[in-house]
């Protein structure tokens, strides 16, 4: 099971000091032990194509071993809930992509 993660700062969170930590808290999400494997990252610089959306700030593509373990993820992970209440205040947007 893979989840995807599209996140659109707020503008005043747009610069350099708050990506850095935004980056540091996506490293440390990462490290959660219901996760087999995680990457994340920013918009890559593809061609503009009407179907392409360049416009998130940072996306994270998370992959779960089981339902079970994503769900375990979802509800009572000490490093997904910190990353929530960390970051929360800072996005102007969030989309979620689950794929079976």
């Amino acid at each position: 099971m893979e989840h995807h993660v599209y996140f659109w700062l707020k503008s005043e969170r747009d610069e350099q000091e708050s990506r850095a930590r935004f980056e540091e808290g996506l490293r440390e999400l990462c490290e959660s032990p219901n996760i087999a494997s995680s990457h994340w990252g920013v918009p890559a610089a593809t061609t503009e194509r009407p179907v392409t959306d360049h416009s998130f700030h940072y996306a994270i593509s998370l992959k779960f071993a089981s339902m079970e373990d994503h769900d375990r993820y979802q509800e009572g992970d000490e490093r997904h809930d910190a990353f929530i209440a960390r970051f929360k205040e800072w996005w102007e947007k969030v989309l979620v992509m689950d794929v079976a």
